[in-house]
């Protein structure tokens, strides 16, 4: 009993019953909260950031580059917009599937660049202006070159020089 009395006497003399000590566990949650808070943030936000910057190593090698072959000199023709006298000169490099495919190349290379010639001077400046023109333009060029070669053929066009100019 006496200690009772003694709990309800240190009670009386505290007002507000213990209002110093309610205040710092409040604050010391609150810094705990902020804490754990500017930690989560600094995750997400910053460190979870630099590990998508960093790139997986591919398992699969890429595939091989292909032997370039440059058609020289430029192609150099009039395009068939009907307003306008419209030039375009155009540097290709072809992506053959195998080296040996560049003695054939070599030796068809006549029929070849007439081909792309007919292929171009057929095109208008309209469409060699979009990326889907020029993209539709290599895709032909593909067609075409294939259907002359014999054994092996191109994997791709590459436009290493692109102008369209008006007179």
């Amino acid at each position: 009993m006496a200690d009772e009395e003694r709990e309800a006497q240190e009670a009386a003399e505290r007002p507000g019953g213990g209002g110093k000590g309610k205040l710092l566990l409040a604050l010391l949650l609150l810094l705990i909260l902020l804490g754990t808070g500017g930690g989560g943030a600094y995750y997400f936000l910053v460190l979870k950031k630099e590990k998508k910057e960093e790139a997986p190593k591919p398992t699969v090698a890429p595939e091989a580059v292909g032997v370039m072959y440059k058609l020289e000199p430029a192609f150099i023709v009039n395009l068939a917009d009907p307003e306008l006298t419209m030039y375009a000169r155009v540097s290709v490099t072809m992506e053959l599937s195998s080296p040996e495919v560049v003695t054939e190349v070599q030796r068809r290379e006549p029929i070849i660049r007439d081909a792309i010639i007919e292929i171009l001077s057929n095109k208008t400046s309209r469409e060699l202006r979009s990326p889907e023109g020029r993209e539709q333009l290599k895709l032909e060029i593909i067609k075409r070159v294939n259907t002359i070669l014999v054994q092996g053929g191109v994997r791709n066009v590459y436009f290493t020089e692109f102008v369209v100019q008006a007179e």
